[in-house]
């Protein structure tokens, strides 16, 4: 079976000074959270609990200036979240990123993919 560049992917995972981190994962909760407006719900459909969906959530926070996502309390009307401007700045600039990065990359991941041994008969 021979590989080609359409069978590589490309995850962007940017690693910052203190150990803060933002990837593919925080980035598809952020995501999630602004399509649903709920932490549960968008943890709910990357099949992640909310304990874990929450931990993350209060990561980022942590990690940027200001936090990414604010989240209200539960009433008559229940409770949700929502991205902080400058929550939906940094998940536009990850996205951005991304696509910067497979279009400027993809001469270069389709050389590596080229490079690849046939694993068929190894698994």
């Amino acid at each position: 079976m021979t590989r080609d560049a359409t069978d590589t992917r490309l995850r962007l995972r940017l690693m910052f000074p203190g150990g803060g981190m933002l990837g593919p994962g925080k980035a598809d909760l952020l995501d999630g959270i602004a399509r649903t407006g709920s932490i549960s719900a968008a943890g709910r459909d990357m099949k992640m609990s909310y304990k874990r969906a929450w931990t993350l959530v209060e990561t980022m926070n942590a990690t940027f200036r200001e936090p990414l996502v604010e989240r209200t309390r539960g009433g008559t009307k229940g409770g949700g979240a929502q991205l902080t401007e400058l929550g939906s700045e940094v998940l536009e600039r990850y996205r951005r990123l991304e696509e910067i990065s497979r279009r400027e990359g993809a001469a270069e991941i389709a050389a590596l993919s080229a490079l690849l041994g046939d694993m068929s008969d190894k698994k």
